[in-house]
């Protein structure tokens, strides 16, 4: 019977951490699609899901919190909501090769999309240079740039 009430508890429990975290809203759906059609020239699908991540990078806590991934051009993107106006987004090309803004966090969701897009458009450039025979030196004096930040 002991069991019976831990086991109720901890559904309990996790039926109150599930619904405390805020989930995107409907304007900020709205938000990532309108900009994400501007960047792309047409609809791009994009999933919502639940991750895990360390709302202070290093600190070894990890909570769940929702995000909206979409895939384009070869690059899989996350933007992760870890409160209400408090985001953090990265984007990756597989799991071992995984690029973020340079930002913890931003208080506002337009800010980090565009951001998130414009690094990975700056690194898409750099990669099409670094095939294209130029250097880090050729690159460098082009933009003042040394890429995303790798996590």
């Amino acid at each position: 019977m002991r069991d019976a009430v831990v086991n109720s508890y901890a559904l309990h429990s996790m039926s109150k951490i599930i619904m405390s975290y805020t989930v995107f809203t409907d304007s900020e759906m709205s938000l990532v699609n309108q900009t994400l059609l501007e960047r792309y020239g047409h609809a791009v699908p994009v999933d919502t899901a639940e991750a895990e991540i360390e709302e202070v990078p290093g600190s070894g806590e990890v909570d769940d919190c929702p995000v909206v991934y979409w895939k384009e051009r070869g690059a899989h993107f996350v933007v992760f909501k870890l409160s209400d106006n408090r985001f953090r987004a990265q984007f990756f090309y597989n799991e071992t090769t995984q690029f973020g803004t340079g930002k913890t966090g931003f208080d506002n969701l337009g800010d980090c999309l565009i951001t998130l897009l414009q690094v990975q458009s700056d690194h898409e450039r750099q990669m099409q240079g670094v095939r294209s025979g130029a250097t880090k030196d050729d690159l460098q004096k082009l933009e003042n740039y040394d890429g995303p930040l790798m996590i």
